[in-house]
């Protein structure tokens, strides 16, 4: 599951976040606790919590006392905002600037979407 491109605990948010968007986990379900969490996928329980903290942090996950960690309400919705912010700047910004310099104009990139619906 892991790769020696980022920090494991990044990874371990960056999963619970597509496991958010892809509705595997729902609003308000709970969430493996860190331990768990360490234990299946053997690695250290505080590369897990810090990967959980920053999920809370974010306001993806929250804790009830005593009980565990939990999908905030608004995660999904606050996920998919920032995801299209993140896809209209690195994907469909740099697109239509390369877009621009080769003379394709933005009707017949959209006729290309059409097509590809």
């Amino acid at each position: 599951m892991f790769d020696d491109r980022s920090p494991i605990y990044l990874q371990i948010a960056a999963g619970i976040k597509n496991d958010i968007l892809s509705g595997t986990l729902k609003e308000d379900q709970q969430v493996m606790s860190t331990n768990q969490y360490a234990a299946f996928f053997q690695i250290n329980p505080a590369t897990a919590a810090k990967g959980f903290a920053q999920l809370v942090d974010e306001g993806i996950l929250y804790k009830k006392r005593g009980i565990g960690m939990f999908v905030s309400p608004d995660a999904r919705e606050k996920l998919r905002a920032g995801r299209r912010e993140q896809f209209f700047a690195g994907v469909l910004e740099p697109m239509l600037a390369e877009a621009r310099r080769i003379g394709i104009g933005v009707d017949e990139i959209v006729r290309h979407l059409e097509a590809a619906k």
